[in-house]
């Protein structure tokens, strides 16, 4: 006798069962709506890209998580996508004569990182990007924040915070202490640790790294405006006024405040933040995050403009700024905060029609029929059960409405209509069944 094999998928990868892969369409489609609405539009691409695109083009630590894939006849050395952004840039070198400028772009599509897999962090997950390209104004930066706020709120969240900052003063702020070009990713390391670690920390491991205590005090003195929004942009360019990078980067971020007011962007819901840092090195100019505050769950969202990037295809880059939306993080949080509107059930079925026994099983499948034209979602019982298994079977899928069909009803060109969750029971017209059930959804 062969052995049985276990089954399951492999390690850091999920199955989605109906029930929550309804859940997770719900959120797709509300943030796709979100994006046509703003004028953006879909792309896809591969999920296999060649060796050369994604290699040298991540970073040495991405670089070791990629997934190689090869065929043994194959001549290609391919890989599995680890993001969307690269295949984003190559989009755009490859088919720019088809494209209109700007560029905007949405894709939501499933990528693999070979990570150690623990709770919340996955080997296949689905990214969610939006971008602009070729818009080098604040507008498109603005637009993008706005769009940010929008989907979340959307989908029902409203305590949270886009924190921005600019990735031009950074790198004069690093030039003001006095940090060589070199050594300036730690130092952003170590002021991205600013909430975990308090500013004491901050100071002890940039002492720990050989800065003297003098560009200490002074970079500890400039993050103490922080806080301080619009006004401490102004107290940072005029301390800094003999920067011209800080002077570039607090110009944009005033006018991105411009921008973001004129769209309506709540004032509550976004933040200039000297101590935000994206990790990721080809941003370079406004960048952003969101953080869920009340309750505080972290972040949600981030991105950042990247104009240097799409360079790596054509001779001459693209302005181009955008954001990715950490939809598995936003999907767990809305279980956790229980987001979902009332009316989303377990199953995708609206209306279960019984078969009272072989003979009224016509008049069933004709019923369903019409129900499914007039684009209520059917299922009709395909096998000989008894009517009581078959209303217990629509209570346990979540089916909410059970459309009974027996001698009488056939007869009296009728049917009968009962609303599981409360037993609310009509009986109508046959030609009345499909706007009926829609008054009984919940």
């Amino acid at each position: 006798m062969p052995q049985v094999m276990q089954p399951r998928p492999p390690k850091g990868m999920r199955d989605f069962l109906p029930d929550d892969l309804i859940r997770r369409q719900y959120v797709f489609n509300t943030v796709i709506e979100v994006f046509e609405t703003f004028g953006f539009e879909p792309l896809q691409t591969p999920a296999l890209e060649l060796r050369q695109t994604l290699h040298g083009n991540l970073g040495e630590e991405a670089e070791k998580q990629i997934f190689y894939a090869q065929h043994p006849q194959g001549k290609e050395e391919l890989a599995l996508r680890y993001d969307l952004t690269v295949p984003l840039a190559r989009v755009v070198a490859q088919y720019e004569g088809q494209l209109s400028f700007p560029f905007k772009r949405y894709h939501i599509a499933p990528v693999w990182r070979s990570e150690r897999p623990q709770r919340g962090r996955y080997r296949e997950f689905y990214q969610c990007d939006a971008d602009i390209v070729g818009v080098a104004e604040m507008t498109a930066d603005a637009e993008i924040i706005s769009l940010v706020v929008t989907a979340l709120r959307r989908l029902g969240f409203r305590d949270f915070e886009v924190q921005i900052n600019n990735r031009k003063i950074l790198t004069g702020i690093a030039e003001y202490v006095g940090v060589p070009a070199e050594q300036r990713g730690g130092l952003y390391r170590s002021i991205d640790k600013l909430d975990k670690i308090g500013a004491d920390g901050v100071r002890r491991e940039l002492a720990e790294n050989g800065l003297a205590p003098e560009p200490i005090a002074r970079l500890m003195a400039l993050l103490d405006l922080r806080g301080a929004g619009l006004e401490g942009l102004t107290h940072l360019r005029d301390a800094l006024r003999d920067i011209p990078t800080v002077q570039e980067g607090v110009r944009e971020l005033f006018e991105l405040a411009e921008h973001l007011e004129a769209f309506g962007v709540p004032a509550s819901n976004y933040a200039f933040d000297l101590a935000m840092v994206r990790g990721l090195g080809y941003y370079t100019g406004p960048v952003f995050e969101t953080i869920i505050t009340e309750p505080n769950l972290g972040s949600v969202t981030g991105g950042g403009r990247y104009d240097g990037l799409i360079g790596m295809f054509r001779k001459e880059s693209l302005p181009t700024t955008g954001s990715s939306l950490g939809i598995e993080r936003i999907i767990d949080l809305m279980d956790e905060l229980n987001l979902y509107p009332p009316g989303l059930g377990r199953t995708v079925v609206q209306v279960l029609v019984t078969v009272f026994d072989e003979h009224t099983r016509p008049a069933s499948e004709r019923l369903a029929s019409q129900l499914r034209e007039q684009g209520v979602r059917t299922e009709v019982v395909l096998e000989d059960r008894k009517i009581g298994r078959q209303a217990a079977y629509a209570d346990r899928k979540g089916i909410p409405i059970a459309a009974f069909l027996g001698p009488d009803e056939i007869a009296a060109g009728e049917v009968t209509l009962k609303r599981l969750a409360d037993g609310e029971t009509r009986r109508v017209p046959q030609s009345e069944a499909a706007a009926t059930i829609r008054s009984l959804l919940p």
